[in-house]
């Protein structure tokens, strides 16, 4: 884990507070270069009637934009939850250099939860990833609108 890794959680975290008071499942992302946040997002596919709204994808949009490049190269995502298969594929499509999330996706997550994809070596080849960071806080959330929901 590095340094910084809490402070760009919580601000991802913050960040899926957004998606909850609009009734999205609260995930937030942020990308940071240079120790600058470049792009964040929040789930808003229900909002925006788009299934790719995921937080991610949201995230990588305006990093690109923002650094008019889609190659996010030395780039770090931090997300609330393990990403999604479509999530990951977009993260590896960026170049994303480091990936970091907080809470486990027990039936869709792709970094190890429910299929470790990242390890496969024909498919990507330099990313690396930090789990678990603010696991409490990141999984609170999501368990609390879960069971809100039931």
């Amino acid at each position: 884990m590095f340094k910084k890794d809490n402070l760009w959680m919580k601000y991802a975290i913050n960040l899926s507070l957004n998606a909850k008071k609009n009734n999205e499942v609260p995930v937030g992302s942020i990308i940071v270069l240079n120790n600058n946040i470049i792009g964040k997002g929040y789930n808003s596919s229900i909002k925006n009637n788009d299934p790719t709204a995921h937080a991610e994808i949201l995230a990588l949009r305006q990093a690109g934009k923002k650094i008019k490049n889609y190659r996010l190269i030395n780039s770090v995502i931090y997300v609330t939850i393990e990403p999604c298969l479509m999530c990951i594929g977009a993260i590896i499509n960026a170049r994303i250099k480091r990936l970091v999330f907080g809470s486990f996706k027990n039936k869709q997550g792709m970094c190890g939860s429910f299929i470790y994809l990242l390890n496969n070596k024909k498919i990507i080849k330099n990313i690396s990833i930090t789990s678990g960071v603010l696991l409490e806080e990141c999984s609170f959330n999501i368990k609390k609108f879960f069971k809100n929901k039931r």
